[in-house]
């Protein structure tokens, strides 16, 4: 069939048009998630399901680590990058809302610098002995801990993966909710710490759960109560520091999505619904249930309060630490 003027000419122009629009808009292309981290780590691992979950919707996703200066390299890199939704960062509570009052220079601003796409999963933070020592003491709850801690007032240490972690900021809070005085104890990292309580070298800790939950298993820590507002799925039987009388003591790990500043409003809701749909399906689910991850998917709007609150809420809880680095 041969084709007339007319036609090749408009086939010419839809062409022109569709070459015009952005990789994404055209079904084409590759999604890079950075992820800020080392590779290995509960983000990372959690950032790599989710690019395997939705890549029927989005296509090809390439998630690429780029550790640094406690995840502000990464998620600096991706504050200016093109904003054309190609380059998205899984964001944590560390980087969005303790690392801007943490350290004197970031190379962000988390609010300005960002399009929220969707909160992806919590992380119970966790209040963990070691079972031997807990024993020895007749601590079986937080009641017991404070108790003990303020009959003996230079008797306590604490352990954190390093000055500013989600853990020291916790047992700050801790101590001066209950009223109570522990020696802080920072380690390079939360692995060196938990080798460390497990030794009883120190007291007590404020652990991610994922990291806790395999040696509160097996009896070698003695698990009091989880930071977050509600019980965690995988412990249900764990109380709530709220429910043991201290709620001020609320740090829980959380990641989320975010492009750059400026992601057109069709590419985020593009986005949205891919991340969203992906992390309320069974196979997600029943995935990040080992790593003690409960799904946590939101609207943009919704994202974006969520992290100014917390942001506001850090401010408040590094300064009255006294954490700084850098």
């Amino acid at each position: 069939m041969t084709l007339s003027r007319r036609h090749l000419i408009g086939a010419a122009a839809t062409t022109a048009a569709t070459l015009a629009l952005p990789a994404w808009a055209q079904g084409s292309g590759t999604l890079k998630l950075v992820v800020p981290y080392a590779p290995g780590g509960p983000l990372d691992r959690i950032a790599r399901m989710l690019a395997d979950a939705v890549k029927d919707s989005l296509g090809t996703v390439i998630v690429e680590n780029k550790p640094g200066a406690g995840g502000n390299l990464g998620v600096g890199q991706v504050a200016r990058a093109a904003a054309d939704g190609q380059t998205i960062v899984m964001g944590a509570v560390a980087t969005h809302a303790i690392n801007p009052w943490l350290y004197a220079k970031i190379p962000f601003d988390p609010i300005q610098d960002f399009t929220p796409i969707t909160r992806v999963a919590q992380v119970p933070n966790v209040l963990v002995m070691n079972a031997e020592a807990a024993g020895r003491l007749n601590i079986a709850s937080v009641a017991d801990l404070v108790a003990y801690a303020k009959a003996n007032p230079a008797r306590l240490n604490y352990g954190s993966g390093g000055n500013g972690s989600a853990g020291h900021l916790a047992g700050e809070l801790f101590k001066s909710s209950a009223g109570v005085f522990a020696v802080h104890i920072p380690y390079a990292g939360a692995a060196p710490m938990q080798l460390a309580l497990l030794a009883g070298q120190i007291d007590f800790s404020f652990d991610n759960l994922a990291s806790a939950a395999g040696n509160i298993r097996a009896g070698k820590l003695k698990a009091l109560a989880v930071t977050t507002a509600r019980r965690a799925g995988a412990m249900p039987d764990l109380p709530t520091m709220a429910e043991a009388g201290l709620p001020a003591v609320a740090v829980d790990t959380w990641f989320g999505l975010f492009g750059p500043a400026g992601v057109p409003a069709a590419r985020v809701q593009a986005l949205n619904a891919a991340f969203t749909a992906a992390l309320r399906s069974d196979d997600v689910k029943a995935k990040l249930a080992p790593m003690m991850a409960e799904p946590a998917p939101t609207t943009p709007d919704e994202f974006a309060a969520f992290v100014k609150a917390e942001l506001a809420k850090y401010e408040g809880i590094v300064k009255a630490t006294g954490a700084r680095v850098g």
